[in-house]
C-alpha cells in the first residue's frame, strides 16, 4: 500500500474508533444513537472504497450463512454461562439495552448496515494492508478498535468474530462471504441475547 493510502487508512481507523466510542456512550434509547451509528457505518464503507477496489470473492451463500449461525450458537451457549457471572452479565446487558430500548426496525437496519460496512473496511482495506498476516492482522485491528467501546464482552466477541470472518475472507477471496457470516451472526445475537439478559 502506498503512503497516502496508508495515511488514509489511519485517518479512517481513528475517525471510526472515535465514533464507535461515542456511540456506545450514548444512552440506550436516545435518538442520537441512530445517526451516530449510521455515521460510523458510513466511515467504514467510505474508507473501504476510498482505499481502492474491494474484492468481492466467491458468491457463496450457504457456508458463510451456516458459519454465522454456528458462531451465534457458540455465543448463545456462552451467554448461558456469562449471565451467571455478574461482571460479565453487566457488560452484555449494556449492549442488549440498545435493542431493548431502541426502535426494533431501526436497530435491525443499523445492525445489518454496520456489519456489512465493517466487513468492507476490516476484511477489505485492513486485510489488504497486512498481506503477510491478513487474517491475524485484520482480527487484531478489529479487536483493538472495538476496545473503544469499553466493553469487555464486545472486545471478546470482536476477537472471535474477527478470526472467523477473517478465515472466511481468506477462504473466499473477498468480502461477500465474511459479510454474510457477520450479518447472520449479528442478527441472531440481536434477536436472541436480549431474551437471555
Amino acid at each position: 500500500m502506498r503512503d497516502p493510502r496508508r495515511a488514509a487508512l489511519l485517518v479512517v481507523l481513528v475517525a471510526g474508533t472515535v465514533l464507535l466510542g461515542i456511540s456506545f456512550r450514548i444512552e440506550p434509547g436516545s435518538s442520537w444513537f441512530y445517526p451516530t451509528a449510521l455515521a460510523l457505518a458510513a466511515v467504514w464503507a467510505v474508507g473501504a472504497f476510498a482505499s481502492g477496489p474491494v474484492p468481492l470473492g466467491e458468491r457463496i451463500v450457504v457456508l458463510p450463512l451456516l458459519a454465522g449461525v454456528a458462531l451465534a450458537g457458540v455465543f448463545v451457549l456462552g451467554a448461558l454461562i456469562v449471565r451467571e457471572l455478574p461482571v460479565l452479565e453487566d457488560q452484555v446487558s449494556a449492549v442488549t439495552a440498545y435493542s431493548d430500548r431502541g426502535s426494533g426496525p431501526l436497530i435491525v437496519a443499523i445492525t445489518l448496515v454496520t456489519g456489512a460496512a465493517e466487513e468492507l473496511f476490516f476484511r477489505g482495506t485492513v486485510y489488504a494492508a497486512v498481506p503477510e498476516h491478513s487474517v491475524v492482522g485484520s482480527t487484531l485491528v478489529y479487536t483493538l478498535v472495538t476496545a473503544a467501546t469499553g466493553n469487555v464482552a464486545l472486545v471478546f466477541a470482536a476477537a472471535l468474530l474477527g478470526l472467523v470472518v477473517g478465515l472466511m475472507r481468506w477462504w473466499s477471496g473477498g468480502v461477500i462471504a465474511p459479510t454474510i457470516t457477520h450479518v447472520t451472526w449479528s442478527l441472531v445475537m440481536l434477536l436472541v441475547l436480549p431474551a437471555l439478559f
